[in-house]
């Protein structure tokens, strides 16, 4: 194991803080913005074994970007995958043609070309992935923060966790076998690959868990036999920023012997809440404070719903011996629900309105045929929900199918204001779980003009058609 004491104050007195669980150390960009990042090629190791998977790294090569209060985005992105790419910037709000969708008009990039884009940057812990066919699931994927004042002036160390599923599989391969054959229309460029064992679903009374068998579940690029790693102070207070970009695979964060305050979702400031053991969907992210109050090395544990396997980061102070963390738990996990977003509440929630427009959606689909659609219309064609600029718009999604789908909508945050039958005022989001017979509701202000894509971010889902558009242009 690889590690690196790294001082917190060292890391906030820097004037881009690198992202503390990839680097352990300060990360230092060009004077001024533009940024460039690389959408490449590279090879993991995974098990033992070789694998080639994408990338997108900065300037000294460390995953993704961090920017400091007040800076734009402002990024060069150079292509050089070897295949054209886009990358969305989950989680901001930039104008939608500089959103990295393709559906909605944003631009392919080829190989060897660059794209700038140049848009505010919404703080918070977000991430970047690709768009295009499958790239997400060979780890096209990295870190987006964008620290505010506030986390500068705090005495915390901050540490990015970056979930992910991982196969030596071609992803289109998977696909094929699903049963899946592409229902939005993009392509699915492949790489080839050692061939590994996958197997279908598992199942659980009516519900479908877990489409596709992973060769392992990574933290930062790695697995549990050898984890990463990083030093703490004793007594320190440690800002996890855990980002779930896993294709499909929902997950139940651990924190063990840790007591953690979970102070935001998707980027967005929560009434401080104390957690041990939460869940975390596709898509989505938690930052959670931890006063390491004691002297040891402590497991931080992401554990696959429906299933023993289970990925992490070790937190270990200053000479703390590191024991080997078992890379099973001892039981399988329950299925991913929605006991967490009923407790949470928006610190800053949606100024009190009446919705001017309402919606209400079906997220249908079935494993067999494999067809995931939203009111039975794959994306080839699917129905824009149209609204107006200035509306306050209110979405309700059932779900009638077997499995449960985070739904993600670009371009926006939205509050949370039903699940079920029963009204809250909960976080803002821009991506929340709609567990299988369940129904949540949403709303959120059209302030955005454009098109804007709403999908499930299980990745097969989408690409075999669960996705729609939300659109509206500006007042006249």
């Amino acid at each position: 194991m690889r590690s690196i004491l790294l001082s917190r104050r060292g890391l906030l007195g820097a004037s881009a803080a690198g992202i503390a669980a990839f680097s352990h150390r300060p990360r230092a960009f060009a004077a001024s913005p533009p940024f460039r990042l690389t959408a490449g090629r590279r090879t993991l190791e995974v098990n033992g074994k070789s694998a080639p998977v994408f990338g997108i790294t900065g300037p000294d090569g460390t995953p993704g970007v961090v920017l400091d209060p007040g800076q734009r985005f402002a990024v060069t992105l150079a292509n050089q995958a070897g295949e054209d790419t886009i990358v969305h910037w989950h989680g901001q709000t930039p104008p939608y043609l500089q959103d990295g969708a393709v559906e909605t008009g944003g631009t392919l990039i080829a190989n060897g070309a660059d794209q700038g884009y140049d848009f505010v940057a919404r703080p918070g812990t977000h991430w970047m992935h690709s768009h295009h066919g499958l790239q997400e699931q060979m780890l096209m994927a990295a870190p987006l923060i964008v620290r505010t004042a506030e986390d500068v002036r705090a005495d915390a160390q901050e540490a990015t966790v970056l979930l992910h599923d991982f196969t030596f599989r071609d992803p289109a391969e998977i696909l094929a076998e699903l049963g899946g054959h592409g229902g939005h229309g993009a392509e699915m460029p492949g790489m080839a690959m050692p061939q590994s064992s996958a197997a279908p679903e598992t199942m659980a009374g009516d519900i479908d868990l877990n489409d596709v068998e992973y060769d392992a579940y990574l933290a930062n690029d790695r697995t549990l036999a050898d984890p990463r790693v990083v030093r703490t102070e004793r007594g320190g207070r440690v800002r996890l920023r855990l980002i779930n970009g896993a294709t499909t695979t929902a997950f139940w964060i651990d924190l063990g012997a840790l007591d953690g305050t979970l102070i935001a979702v998707d980027g967005n400031a929560v009434r401080p809440l104390a957690v041990r053991r939460f869940p975390l969907a596709q898509g989505q992210r938690a930052d959670v404070l931890l006063d390491l109050k004691e002297a040891g090395a402590f497991a931080v544990l992401a554990q696959r719903e429906g299933d023993r396997r289970r990925t992490g980061i070790i937190l270990a102070t200053p000479q703390a011996q590191i024991a080997k963390v078992a890379s099973e738990a001892d039981s399988a996990a329950a299925a991913v629900d929605l006991s967490l977003e009923a407790r949470l509440a928006a610190v800053q929630p949606l100024p009190p309105r009446r919705p001017d427009a309402v919606r209400r959606i079906a997220l249908t689909g079935t494993m067999t045929p494999y067809v995931w659609s939203i009111d039975d219309r794959t994306w080839r064609d699917h129905q824009p929900l149209v609204v107006s600029h200035g509306q306050r718009v209110e979405v309700t999604m059932v779900n009638r199918s077997r499995m449960a789908h985070p739904m993600h909508l670009h371009g926006h945050h939205f509050q949370v204001t039903a699940l079920g039958d029963t009204r809250i005022s909960g976080a803002l989001r821009d991506t929340v779980l709609v567990p299988v017979n369940g129904s949540v509701t949403i709303a959120f202000d059209a302030d955005n003009p454009g098109h804007w894509l709403f999908h499930c971010h299980n990745l097969f889902h989408m690409a075999t058609g669960m996705m729609t558009e939300i659109v509206y242009d500006k007042a006249a």
